[in-house]
């Protein structure tokens, strides 16, 4: 049996969240994204969003799958899993088919809508910072721990013993432990999920094992020859999307 990996996390406990946006703000900040930290809906310049529910904050983010859906469909490899834990995203890779916005159990990946040669933006969990030792710009600004970062296991433990010790004031479940085979966001709540918007009804096997066990009824040349057809036509039609764009812009110019 292949080691597990031990991928890097975040806890976020809504119970500490006090509503003051900084994670937003510093997401905006460390990525170069313009507007403020108002945003209640993720979208291609907020990775991050606070939604209140009533005397509570949510946060919004990428769930970071431990086996994500997203990387499984991308016939290129754009989106894939990191030892160090993110799902990160490589633009120059990307065709524009958009599968990862589809396959993702969260409704998380936002794409570029405005932009002649677009590219889909999600929260990468600030990869670069945490290849360095750095903590994600969310967890550095955020003033009271509502969002803390560390090794996978040991937030989950730390997670369980915040509910063990004060029952009363936690909802009895770990959001991210075994959602579509378990996630590297984890959250907190006093109250049940299902209050606050978060998605339900979710298995606990890894999304892309079940979408497996699909494929693996259908004749291999015929699945190989399909994604080869496939692969061929987003690449021209994506060319003629950025030839298009760029001939309307010179013409705009002009």
């Amino acid at each position: 049996m292949p080691k597990r990996r031990r991928s890097r996390a975040l806890l976020v406990d809504i119970t500490r969240c006090i509503g003051c946006r900084a994670c937003v703000g510093a997401c905006k900040e460390a990525h170069g994204l313009p507007g403020d930290d108002t945003a209640t809906e993720l979208s291609a310049t907020s990775l991050t969003a606070m939604v209140d529910q009533g005397d509570l904050h949510v946060r919004r983010l990428c769930m970071h799958c431990e086996d994500p859906s997203c990387a499984s469909v991308c016939p290129v490899g754009a989106l894939h899993k990191t030892d160090l834990g993110p799902v990160a995203y490589d633009a120059r890779l990307c065709l524009g088919c958009r599968y990862c916005m589809v396959a993702c159990p969260f409704n998380v990946p936002r794409y570029e809508w405005t932009k002649a040669v677009p590219a889909v933006r999600k929260c990468d969990m600030c990869i670069e910072r945490v290849a360095q030792g750095q903590l994600p710009a969310c967890v550095d600004a955020c003033p009271v721990e509502a969002t803390v970062a560390g090794d996978r296991d040991e937030l989950l433990a730390e997670a369980h013993h915040r509910i063990a010790e004060r029952p009363g004031d936690y909802h009895p479940h770990v959001y991210g432990e075994t959602e579509a085979g378990g996630t590297s966001v984890l959250f907190l709540s006093p109250v049940p999920f299902a209050q606050l918007g978060f998605v339900q009804g979710l298995p606990a096997e890894p999304l892309p094992d079940l979408t497996w066990q699909v494929l693996e009824k259908v004749p291999g040349v015929v699945t190989l020859g399909g994604a080869a057809l496939l692969a061929v036509w987003w690449i021209t039609h994506r060319r003629e999307e950025v030839a298009a764009a760029q001939t309307a812009r010179e013409d705009d110019h002009a």
